[in-house]
């Protein structure tokens, strides 16, 4: 089994995260996007977007990462990462749709301005990150009245949903945004709780 992808990537930290819960160990292959290599004839024959990660087990090849860490689950030994329970497992669903379609987008205006944008040598739009910051703020609160009253997203069990968030978390504070975090008490807490298990401190070194 081979990952093609990135450490610093939001996405293939999902996939690694996932792979640490599950006690598998993968082929790594680090693509530099200094250099491009994730546009590069052989990575856009994996993904025809250019982007990461890829997973390639065995001959059969996957993009996209949420169908990834599924497929993960599903195929190898370990702890299940979705729920048995009809309902916490729809909650699960929920709450994944709830990060690509919600919070993601809005976070990510904040990382490319004040993180990877830096990285570049660019100057943050400052317009655009409190967009960001107004967007995900609403993702928060509504996150909020759950985790006030569950530990995960998927109820009483870590799952696939929680991993599917925990990348765009620690950008915010790598950004100096998580106040974002602290300041609503459910999600703190369940911070705290996902961001001390050994397979994120495996995958953020």
């Amino acid at each position: 089994m081979k990952l093609y992808g990135n450490p610093m990537s939001t996405c293939t930290r999902k996939v690694l995260t996932t792979l640490a819960e599950k006690g598998h160990e993968a082929e790594f292959i680090s693509l530099d996007f200094a250099k491009g290599e994730h546009k590069q004839p052989a990575h856009l024959a994996r993904q025809p977007w250019g982007k990461v990660p890829a997973l390639d087990d065995d001959g059969f090849c996957l993009f996209e990462s949420r169908a990834i860490i599924r497929y993960l689950d599903e195929k190898l030994a370990g702890p299940k990462l979705q729920p048995s329970s009809v309902q916490d497992r729809a909650m699960m669903e929920q709450w994944m749709s709830v990060e690509y379609s919600y919070f993601t987008p809005a976070t990510m205006k904040i990382l490319y301005q004040l993180f990877f944008g830096k990285m570049r040598g660019l100057t943050p739009d400052m317009d655009v990150v409190k967009a960001g910051r107004d967007e995900a703020a609403l993702a928060l609160d509504v996150a909020e009245k759950s985790l006030s009253k569950q530990d995960f997203f998927g109820n009483k069990t870590f799952s696939l949903a929680d991993i599917s968030w925990m990348p765009y978390v620690q950008y915010l504070f790598a950004c100096e945004q998580g106040d974002l975090i602290t300041s609503r008490p459910g999600v703190k807490a369940w911070w705290e709780r996902v961001s001390a298990r050994p397979s994120w401190k495996k995958v953020v070194g």
